[in-house]
C-alpha cells in the first residue's frame, strides 16, 4: 500500500447514515479524534450536563443535543472508542428521531462545530485504511447493502467473513515462500543448493494454478447470481412476446391485443426465477415496417439483443416461419437462446416443431438449444422456462454449492492475472530458462494477489473503490 493512503486524514468526520427519509430514528455517525469533544459541546444529559467524557465506552447514554440553550432534539448517544470500533478511531452515533429536518439540524451543528461532512464510504475506508478489513471485505458491505437476492447477500457474508482474502492469503504464502528461497539461493548458494529447485517449483506452483483457475471459473456463475441475467424477448408480431412478459411477472405490464405492432418501444422489468434474476426487456415485433415508431422500435430491439445475456425467442407455433425469422434467428447466433413455441393449446393449427427449430438453427445433435412448448394464454411452460435457464447459465444447479464465489470483476481480472503469471513460471521451468526469470512471475502473481485484498494497491483505486459506497457508510 502506498505511503500516501497510510497518511490518514486527521479530520473528524460526520454523516447521516440512515436513509434521508422520515424515519423512526436516524443515525449520524461521527469518527475521528476529536469526536467526544466535537459531540460533548452540542450534548447535555438528562441532567442538564456537557459530561460526554465520562460516557463509558460501548454503551448507550441518554440526553439531548442543544443549540446553545435550544434543544434541537432528544437522543441517545453511543460511544465506541478507539480502537474497537468500525473505524478504529473514537465513533460517537447519535440515535435521533427520523426526521429530515432534525437529522439535517444536528448534522449542521456537528458542521459548525468542528466536523467535515464525510465522503462517501469515507467511515469504511477508515476502517481499510487502519487495519480493521483488508479490501474485499471492504467491498463485501457495500455488496451486503445492494444485495438482490439471498445467493448475493449469503456470498457477500462469505466474503464479509474473510473467506475469500484467507484463501488469497493463503496462496500468496505459497509463493512468497518460494522466491524468498530463490532469493536466499542466490545470495547463499552454499547453504542453498539450486539443484532440482525447477523441477520441485513445478510440483508447487501447478497445484496453486489449479486452485486459482477454480477461483476464476466460478466468476460467470457468480455474477450471475449476483447481479441477475440481461434477458431480451423477440420474436415477431403477435408471436406472445408482451404475453410472455405478463406471464414472468404476474401482472398486466404490457398491452396485449390482437393487433399487430402494438409494443412500439422497450418494456422493462425484474422478474425472479428462484433465486434467479432475470432483468428482462420486451422489445417491438421485429418485422419489415413503413411504420416511422415502429421501425424505431424495431432497431431498438436488434440493438438490445446485442447487449443480452440471454434471448427468449418466442415464435408463434401456428404460423409459418419466414424471412423475419430468419433475420431473428441471425440476430441469436452466439447468444445463449431459448425457443418458446406458443399458442400450444391450438394443437389442430400446429406448423413449428422442435425439429423445425433446429434446423432453421442449424443445430447438431449434441448442441443444447431449448426448445419448449408453450401456452401464453393457459401459463403452460415457465417451469420448463426456468429449468432451462438453470441449465444454461448454472449447470441445472438452482441453489448455490456451499463454497467461495468470485462475484467481483476486479478480482477475477487480478487472479486472471496471477494465473497467468504463474503458467510464464512453469513455462520458463520447460525451457530451462534462469531462476532470475521464475523470481520475475513469481513477483507478479505475488503482486496481483495482493491487490485483491488490497495489500498492494494505488490511491487511485481505493477512491474509485469507496466512491460507490452509499453516504455514511
Amino acid at each position: 500500500m502506498s505511503t500516501v493512503l497510510n497518511n490518514l486524514n486527521n479530520d473528524t468526520i460526520c454523516a447521516i447514515a440512515t436513509a434521508m427519509s422520515d424515519a423512526g430514528i436516524g443515525i449520524i455517525r461521527v469518527s475521528g479524534k476529536d469526536a467526544v469533544s466535537i459531540c460533548n459541546e452540542i450534548y447535555i444529559s438528562g441532567s442538564h450536563k456537557h459530561d460526554l467524557f465520562d460516557h463509558k465506552e460501548n454503551t448507550i447514554k441518554y440526553g439531548f443535543i442543544c443549540d446553545g440553550e435550544n434543544i434541537v432534539d432528544e437522543v441517545m448517544i453511543s460511544y465506541m472508542k478507539a480502537p474497537h470500533s468500525y473505524t478504529k478511531e473514537d465513533v460517537i452515533e447519535i440515535n435521533s428521531h427520523g426526521g429530515m429536518l432534525i437529522m439535517n439540524q444536528i448534522l449542521q451543528l456537528l458542521l459548525d462545530h468542528g466536523c467535515r461532512l464525510a465522503e462517501p464510504g469515507e467511515f469504511t475506508k477508515r476502517a481499510f485504511l487502519n487495519g480493521r478489513i483488508d479490501l474485499t471485505k471492504a467491498e463485501a458491505i457495500m455488496d451486503i447493502i445492494s444485495a438482490q437476492n439471498n445467493f448475493a447477500l449469503e456470498s457477500s457474508r462469505r466474503q464479509l467473513q474473510g473467506k475469500i482474502s484467507t484463501k488469497i492469503k493463503e496462496i500468496r504464502e505459497k509463493i512468497l515462500y518460494q522466491m524468498a528461497f530463490i532469493e536466499s539461493a542466490l545470495d547463499d548458494p552454499e547453504n542453498y543448493d539450486l539443484d532440482g529447485f525447477p523441477d520441485r517449483l513445478k510440483e508447487i506452483i501447478k497445484p496453486i494454478i489449479s486452485d486459482i483457475d477454480r477461483l476464476v471459473s466460478t466468476a460467470d456463475e457468480g455474477k450471475i447470481r449476483k447481479d441477475g441475467i440481461k434477458t431480451v424477448i423477440v420474436g415477431k408480431p403477435n408471436a406472445g412476446k408482451s404475453s410472455l412478459l405478463n406471464a414472468l411477472t404476474g401482472d398486466e405490464r404490457a398491452i396485449v391485443t390482437d393487433i399487430a405492432g402494438t409494443t412500439r418501444d422497450i418494456i422493462e422489468e425484474t422478474v425472479r426465477l428462484g433465486d434467479i434474476v432475470l432483468h428482462v426487456i420486451d422489445t417491438a415485433g421485429i418485422r419489415n415496417t413503413d411504420d416511422v415508431i415502429e421501425k424505431i422500435g424495431v432497431d431498438k430491439a436488434k440493438s438490445k439483443v446485442e447487449e443480452a445475456d440471454l434471448v427468449l425467442y418466442i415464435m408463434d407455433s401456428t404460423s409459418d416461419t419466414d424471412d423475419e425469422d430468419k433475420e431473428i434467428i441471425n440476430l441469436c447466433k452466439d447468444k445463449k437462446t431459448i425457443v418458446l413455441l406458443n399458442k400450444n393449446d391450438l394443437s389442430d393449427d400446429i406448423k413449428i416443431t422442435e425439429d423445425i427449430v433446429r434446423m432453421l438453427f442449424s443445430c447438431s445433435s449434441d448442441e443444447y438449444l431449448p426448445v419448449i412448448s408453450t401456452s401464453m394464454l393457459k401459463g403452460q411452460g415457465i417451469d420448463e422456462l426456468k429449468d432451462a435457464v438453470s441449465k444454461l447459465f448454472l449447470n441445472g444447479d438452482i441453489v448455490p454449492k456451499q463454497e467461495i464465489y468470485i462475484t467481483n470483476l476486479r478480482h477475477k481480472d487480478l487472479l486472471r492475472q496471477a494465473y497467468d503469471s504463474l503458467n510464464l513460471v512453469i513455462d520458463s521451468i520447460d525451457k530451462n530458462l534462469s531462476e532470475d526469470f521464475f523470481t520475475v512471475d513469481l513477483t507478479n502473481a505475488y503482486a496481483s494477489l495482493g491487490e485483491i485484498i488490497g495489500e498492494e494497491v494505488g490511491d487511485d483505486l481505493v477512491e474509485e473503490i469507496f466512491s460507490k459506497f452509499c453516504m455514511g457508510k
